[in-house]
């Protein structure tokens, strides 16, 4: 891969990236204030509880993106970036497009996901 698409790319990386950390100390902070009120009714708690809930999900799956993207940089720097790291092939560009910290090519991809790889 060429410098300028692999710079194109580790800026698109780091982006995502300091979107994601914003976003998951909103929600943590967001999660943390949801029981803050001592004065609500029991319904009141059972919706704030389900909305911690749901906001510490939310976190945990930004937490695993968030490792994805931390592993492309690692590969950028590492000059792997782009190639599949099962059969290392190198990887469409139309692929690193919609998702810029792939792993697999698609073939490896689908593989992977029926826990054949």
């Amino acid at each position: 891969m060429d410098k300028k698409r692999l710079d194109y790319y580790k800026k698109k990386l780091q982006t995502r990236r300091e979107e994601l950390i914003k976003t998951i100390a909103r929600t943590e902070e967001e999660g943390r204030t949801a029981d803050d009120d001592p004065t609500v009714d029991l319904a009141d708690k059972a919706a704030n509880s389900y909305t911690k809930e749901f906001l510490f999900g939310q976190t945990n799956t930004d937490r695993s993106m968030l490792a994805l993207i931390d592993g492309a940089l690692k590969r950028i720097k590492a000059n792997t970036y782009g190639t599949c790291i099962e059969c290392e092939e190198e990887l469409q560009q139309k692929r690193l497009e919609a998702v810029p910290w792939a792993r697999y090519c698609v073939t490896c991809a689908e593989k992977h996901e029926q826990g054949l790889l």
